[in-house]
């Protein structure tokens, strides 16, 4: 048993004061429970403030699930002392194998977020590690606060904010990124003013100063939050929420054509939407080919097409200035198109201009949050929806924070 005990205490990498009491192997329950005792020769500290204690008495008994001997589920089985502190009181101690409030040991903890990160879905991972759905969510809980509080956010110059769906119906969440790094910051509840001010908590008032730039869709609240919250940062309107403005101009005026062409039985524009929103070189030859009868022929949808496209010009030049001269060429054509929906595009393009050109100056976009959102998606269709909305922010931080997320002493 005394060599046993000693290769236990060095696989566990015990610190001094803890002894490996006893071994004991369940061919039963396919378990191996590793005692543990406190060395009574060895003083205790306190947990709070690390000053040499008495020990007062033991708290009950304590299990933690450690990686598995062979294949044997493993688990550590110990009684804490608990220091008598003249400073804090009575505390228990600190055990060099867990952390507080944890019924895992580190070596596990790290091990288990390995395997969740690779799974393609929590419940996968359950079954993996042989835990149960809220033991795996609380390992996650604790990884994410955790790598929240080692993450630096001083060097944060840009950041984007973007809406997504949460459930159905009109039910939203609001995502903070880091362009720069490709990283989700946090994730509110909701798309108000009040759940972008939360996004912006993670920042000191110090590190909200020092942020340049915000790139954003032209929702209201978002920008009301950016002016309270970041008044040195310059709002960047985003181009890809306006690329979707535009896609859906058109949209609306094909889908109104065609209305009235069926009405007198022409069928020019059936089936033909994706060609309309979808980018020229991005479409398949034999597409390519039917979308250029469409493009030339005499309809409203080849002129909203036309313009939309024109646009894209929009985002090459390299100052300001040039910018906002062919803007004002773009828009005075907009202008006379006599395309309802195109004119409204254009006038809403026209007001928000200013924050349009902002882009000139920063180059930042939604894109990182565009790419995310996929990984956001994928991460709500693998569970299958979240009804709390406190799960859905752990797993995209877990998945999406670039965090680290292993225990002290791990490598990620």
């Amino acid at each position: 048993m005394d060599t046993l005990s000693k290769h236990y205490s060095e696989l566990l990498g015990l610190a001094e004061g803890w002894i490996v009491e006893q071994v004991d192997l369940s061919l039963e329950r396919n378990c191996v429970e590793i005692r543990l005792k406190r060395d009574p020769a060895v003083s205790v500290v306190c947990p709070e403030c690390g000053e040499s204690c008495s020990i007062a008495d033991h708290a009950p008994e304590r299990t933690w699930r450690h990686l598995d001997t062979m294949q044997f589920e493993t688990r550590l089985v110990a009684t804490l002392p608990r220091a008598k502190c003249a400073n804090c009181g009575v505390k228990t101690v600190s055990v060099p194998w867990s952390e507080k409030y944890s019924r895992f040991t580190l070596m596990f903890e790290a091990f288990a977020v390995r395997v969740i990160q690779a799974a393609g879905s929590l419940q996968a991972a359950a079954g993996l590690l042989r835990l149960d759905w809220s033991s795996v969510q609380r390992i996650m809980e604790r990884a994410v606060e955790r790598g929240l509080n080692r993450r630096l956010l001083e060097d944060v110059a840009c950041v984007g904010i973007d809406e997504k769906s949460f459930g159905r119906g009109q039910d939203y969440i609001s995502v903070m990124t880091d362009p720069d790094e490709g990283r989700v910051l946090e994730v509110s509840e909701g798309r108000d003013e009040a759940a972008a001010d939360l996004l912006w908590a993670v920042f000191s008032d110090e590190e909200r100063d020092s942020i340049r730039a915000v790139s954003m869709d032209m929702w209201k609240a978002y920008e009301n939050s950016a002016e309270n919250n970041a008044p040195n940062a310059e709002i960047v309107h985003d181009r890809y929420h306006i690329s979707a403005h535009l896609n859906k101009a058109v949209d609306q005026v094909r889908r109104a054509e065609h209305k009235a062409l069926m009405a007198t039985g022409d069928e020019t524009l059936k089936g033909s939407r994706r060609l309309w929103l979808y980018n020229e070189e991005n479409l398949s030859d034999d597409a390519r080919h039917d979308f250029q009868s469409l493009r030339d022929a005499e309809l409203k949808t080849s002129r909203a097409w036309a313009l939309k496209e024109q646009f894209r010009w929009f985002w090459d030049y390299s100052y300001a200035s040039n910018a906002s001269k062919f803007f004002d060429a773009w828009y005075a054509w907009a202008s006379r198109s006599r395309l309802t929906p195109i004119k409204k595009v254009a006038r809403m393009l026209k007001k928000r201009l200013p924050r349009i050109l902002t882009y000139f100056r920063h180059r930042i976009t939604n894109a990182t949050s565009e790419g995310l959102n996929s990984r956001i998606q994928s991460i709500k269709a693998s569970a299958r929806g979240f009804r709390v909305f406190k799960n859905y922010r752990i797993r995209i931080l877990f998945y999406c924070g670039k965090l680290d997320l292993m225990p002290a002493g791990f490598q990620p």
